[in-house]
C-alpha cells in the first residue's frame, strides 16, 4: 500500500494525517482521477474547528500546487463526501525567511527572496484559500475562508462581493 504523505525531516504522520492519506489513496484506486493522483502527495494536514463547523487544511508542497489545483474542483468534492461535509481547503506549504538584521546579515550568502517574506506568504495562503473551486457555494464558505486564514495568519480579512451589474 503506497503511502500519500511525505513529511519533512522523516517525521512519522500522526493518525489524521494518516486518514487523509488513505482517503487520497482511495481515490486514486476507484475514481477517474487515477492518472492525475499518481505522483502527487502531500506534506501535511491540519482540522480545525470554527464557528461549530470543521475544516481541514490539506498542505501540498509547491511544485506540485499546480497539479492539485487542476483537478482541485472534482478532488475537493469527493474529500468532503469522504469527510462528511468538513470543509477541505488545499494551501501550498510555504516558508517564512526571517527579516535579516545587522548580525544575520553576515551570515546569509544570499538576499532573501520576496516569495519567502512574510507578507508574500500571507498574500499566497489567501489566493491558495480562495481558488475558484467551486463558485456556487463561494458565498457560503466565506467564513470558513475567514476563520482558515485568521488561524493560519493571525490577520484579519474580508470578503467583499461587488453589486451584480444590472
Amino acid at each position: 500500500m503506497s503511502t500519500k504523505i511525505i513529511k519533512a525531516s522523516a517525521a512519522e504522520p500522526d493518525v489524521f494525517e494518516t486518514s487523509i492519506s488513505q482517503a487520497l489513496v482511495e481515490l486514486e484506486t476507484n475514481s477517474d482521477l487515477k492518472a492525475q493522483l499518481r505522483e502527487l502527495y502531500i506534506t501535511k494536514a491540519k482540522e480545525i474547528e470554527l464557528h461549530n463547523k470543521k475544516s481541514i487544511i490539506i498542505y501540498v508542497p509547491m511544485p506540485k500546487l499546480k497539479q492539485f489545483q487542476k483537478i482541485q474542483i472534482r478532488l475537493v468534492r469527493e474529500l468532503e463526501k469522504k469527510f462528511s461535509g468538513k470543509h477541505v481547503v488545499f494551501v501550498g506549504d510555504r516558508k517564512i525567511l526571517p527579516k535579516p538584521s545587522h548580525k544575520t546579515r553576515v551570515a546569509n550568502k544570499q538576499k532573501r527572496p520576496r516569495s519567502r517574506t512574510l507578507t508574500s506568504v500571507y498574500d499566497a495562503i489567501l489566493e491558495d484559500l480562495v481558488f475558484p473551486a467551486e463558485i456556487v457555494g463561494k458565498r457560503i464558505r466565506v467564513d470558513t475562508f475567514q476563520s482558515v486564514y485568521k488561524k493560519l495568519t493571525g490577520r484579519e480579512v474580508t470578503f467583499e462581493f461587488p453589486e451584480p451589474y444590472l
